[in-house]
């Protein structure tokens, strides 16, 4: 394995945690909310269907981030989460029908 192709497999193996399709499709409902949570995102909810782009534009929807070094990343995560998204379409549309959409600021008691 030449150096190249290491640095390119960890620079993917990084990214893909914060992929917005790997933050609302692999991982629990909660976990994408907190993850949005801790952003303070101005967005109520977001639907399940194409959730990895409606994650990334959540992210851009919030408080500027000061060091300004998130921007550039949820820009590039736009385009890998349209793909990964359109591939698990017949997934996310099932679970949208099941469960509806991923509710960001939800509280006990308030429906």
């Amino acid at each position: 394995m030449t150096i190249k192709m290491a640095m390119l497999l960890s620079a993917f193996s990084l990214a893909l945690p914060g992929c917005g399709t790997a933050v609302t499709v692999l991982q629990r409902e909660e976990a994408a909310a907190r993850s949005l949570r801790k952003q303070k995102t101005y967005c109520q909810s977001i639907p399940r269907i194409y959730s990895g782009l409606a994650h990334d534009f959540c992210l851009l929807h919030a408080p500027p981030d000061p060091t300004g070094i998130l921007v550039p990343f949820v820009l590039l995560d736009l385009t890998l989460s349209g793909v990964f998204d359109t591939v698990s379409l017949p997934y996310t549309v099932y679970r949208q029908a099941a469960d509806g959409n991923i509710r960001i600021y939800w509280r006990p008691g308030r429906g």
